[in-house]
């Protein structure tokens, strides 16, 4: 820079006193040409860099006209150094579960498992997400709601649909050919969630199936049994079981005149005319798939049919329907399943209904499926939905022979036929029902709870519950060291821990303990040596007296 160069050097008022002492006037512009030369210049700066840096200023650049894109790029976005915002939410289609709600889920899990291990099932478990390979093909028009994972070290993944899948992908890897086996766990649908009809994203399964060639109905007709006792056990109020066949309704169709290559699609439409309304259908069959409406009318004097035996005597009689071979096979099969159902003594609770189809491809023999028939316990809606709706379908399934063919290298077939409980829509009547009763859920299984009747007792306590813990009583104690009975004992009512263990300085030096029944408020004392046996009396007493189940029990 030389003297040469026209313009101003501009100093701050500070800096231009501490060059010029004793001047005022114009000051923070220093004429360039008072400044002989670029050296002199530099000189100047370094002097006041130098003043600026003795005085713990920090130089900032001043802002330039006409550099506006250049700041816009130097300029950081809004909130990255400071902390970040964002919702405190669960993700869409999912929920957490508070303890009232857990211990209403495990009282169903329960009982669930305990049918399936009545009727001699094993279990088994497999991966939370399969080869996508795996996966598709195997679902038909619902394909297209899988949950596909990134690459993952050039594998293709997909979190699991459902259960059946990966149990025939099972049955194909490890060879087997007979097994009676359940299976709960979580899987997965990039689904549209329906929060309160229980129609989640992430959603627990139970399964029940049964591998192996029997003779024709008896595993089917167990698994319809199995449906009926765990939904009784239950008490959530009446239901009916619908069955149909596949082969019934490819009978149907064929009779109807529809082309062989739209059975699916046509099965699938069918499916959805327990929530979606005759019109709709035909408009889905004619507009979207296809199909002649003379035809799609056909199909609606078949497919609003239902009764029992009744119908099946009527059917029978259809010259068109009995000339196709595949009709005759499922009505045969249904009458069959009917017969054993009355052996069984759930006719009442079953419905022979050409209506349904159940849209998944892998089916090929009987399929059923369980709905609420009457008043229904209405459920809660969640903060983003409105109203409260039925949870529709509570349990369904059907035999599917070829599907462990289609893993197995050289094609063996395993018939197999299994059933799937909707529990999370179980769960969600469950709890509709105890907030409308106002019934109180225990959330722990707490039996004993050990109180010292005065300070300095810690030790002491801590030897009780050891006692109790090692003879495999469900015992708490206060995590206090000092502590009121008074608050103790409401700690007991609020929780409904049946009994109370008391001990003090005198209880100690007698021998003894002194036990509190909460629900009657009774007391007695007990010798150390009986307190076991006399505390699980007491257990045994109150559990008798029960008038209702625990709805976590």
């Amino acid at each position: 820079m030389s003297a040469a160069v026209v313009g101003t050097l501009r100093l701050c008022r500070f800096h231009w006193h501490l060059l010029h002492p004793g001047t005022s006037g114009n000051v923070g512009l220093i004429p360039t040409a008072t400044l002989s030369g670029s050296g002199q210049i530099s000189e100047e700066v370094k002097k006041l860099l130098s003043l600026k840096s003795q005085l713990g200023i920090d130089p900032k650049p001043q802002k330039v006209k006409g550099n506006s894109e250049k700041s816009k790029e130097n300029k950081k976005p809004s909130g990255e150094d400071g902390p970040k915002k964002f919702v405190l939410k669960t993700a869409k289609g999912t929920r957490d579960f508070a303890p009232d709600q857990m211990a209403i889920r495990e009282g169903v899990f329960n009982k669930i498992i305990s049918c399936f291990k009545r009727h001699g099932a094993v279990t088994i478990d497999t991966p939370v997400f399969e080869l996508k390979e795996t996966l598709t093909g195997k679902y038909g028009e619902d394909s297209k709601l899988i949950y596909d994972l990134a690459d993952q070290g050039g594998e293709l993944l997909s979190l699991r649909y459902d259960l059946t899948v990966p149990f025939a992908r099972y049955l194909a890897m490890n060879k087997v050919s007979n097994i009676k086996r359940y299976h709960i766990a979580k899987v997965y649908r990039r689904d549209n969630p329906a929060m309160n009809r229980g129609r989640f994203r992430e959603f627990y399964q139970c399964d029940f199936d049964i591998a192996g060639q029997y003779d024709p109905m008896l595993p089917d007709v167990e698994c319809i049994k199995i449906v009926v006792e765990i939904l009784s056990s239950l008490d959530i109020g009446d239901f009916v079981v619908k069955v149909n066949h596949r082969k019934l309704l490819d009978g149907v169709f064929a009779a109807c005149g529809v082309p062989n290559h739209k059975f699916r699609p046509i099965c699938s439409a069918v499916d959805k005319l327990d929530k979606t309304p005759w019109p709709e259908v035909r408009k889905e069959m004619v507009e979207e798939k296809g199909l002649d409406p003379s035809t799609a009318d056909k199909i609606w004097e078949y497919v609003q049919l239902s009764g029992g035996t009744e119908l099946l005597g009527k059917l029978l009689q259809d010259e068109s329907l009995t000339s196709q071979k595949r009709a005759v096979e499922g009505l045969e099969d249904i009458k069959l399943l009917l017969q054993y159902c009355e052996a069984y003594g759930i006719s009442n609770r079953v419905s022979f209904t050409m209506s349904l189809a159940r849209g998944l491809d892998y089916y090929t023999g009987v399929i059923y499926e369980a709905v609420f028939t009457g008043a229904q316990t209405a459920v809660a809606a969640s903060s983003d939905e409105e109203g409260s709706v039925g949870v529709g379908s509570i349990a369904g399934g059907g035999r599917y022979d070829e599907l462990v063919g289609m893993f197995d290298g050289k094609g063996r077939k395993v018939p197999c036929v299994g059933i799937s409980v909707g529990i999370e829509r179980l769960f969600s009547i469950m709890e509709a029902k105890a907030y409308e009763s106002g019934q109180k859920v225990r959330t722990t299984e707490t039996e004993v709870y050990v109180i010292a009747a005065q300070k300095g007792m810690v030790e002491e306590r801590l030897k009780l519950c050891k006692a109790l813990w090692d003879a495999d009583i469900k015992t708490e104690q206060s995590y206090k060291k000092n502590t009121k009975m008074l608050t103790e004992f409401q700690y007991c009512e609020q929780t409904g821990i049946p009994v109370a263990i008391i001990i003090g300085q005198s209880e100690i030096e007698t021998g003894i303990v002194k036990l509190k029944v909460m629900s009657s408020r009774e007391e007695r004392e007990v010798k150390r040596c009986d307190m076991l046996e006399e505390i699980r009396q007491v257990l045994a007493s109150e559990s008798s007296v029960e008038s209702k189940p625990s709805i976590s029990s």
